[in-house]
């Protein structure tokens, strides 16, 4: 099993940064890409940004050149510069199980809500 353990959510104003971090644990060999995904009030779930373990990276449309996600080991990192109202949701951390490997196909962090507003 995998337990992610999130933080660094919090307010900010419009234009303002924030860090959000994932530091996983437990049989760490078994998972794959990791990412971040948000979740508005009233919305679904949805991908911000992924990177696989060799280092490649996707972005949401929504956050191209203003959000940059790394991986080191088993920490992962979301830089959120340029923040807008929209970018208020619960952000969530994920893992995804490598092939065979036991477990489940994703692992989840807790969330962390992030509010922008002035």
């Amino acid at each position: 099993q995998v337990q992610l353990v999130e933080s660094g959510g919090g307010l900010v104003q419009p234009g303002g940064s924030l860090r959000l971090s994932c530091e996983a644990s437990g049989y760490i060999l078994s998972i794959n890409a990791m990412g971040w995904y948000r979740q508005a009030p009233g919305k679904q779930r949805e991908l911000v940004a992924s990177i696989t373990s060799g280092g490649s990276t996707n972005y949401a449309d929504s956050v191209k050149g203003r959000f940059t996600i790394s991986r080191d080991k088993n920490k992962m990192y979301l830089q959120m510069n340029s923040l807008k109202a929209e970018d208020t949701a619960v952000y969530f951390c994920n893992a995804k199980r490598a092939a065979g490997f036991p477990g489940p196909d994703d692992y989840w962090g807790q969330g962390s809500l992030v509010t922008v507003s002035p």
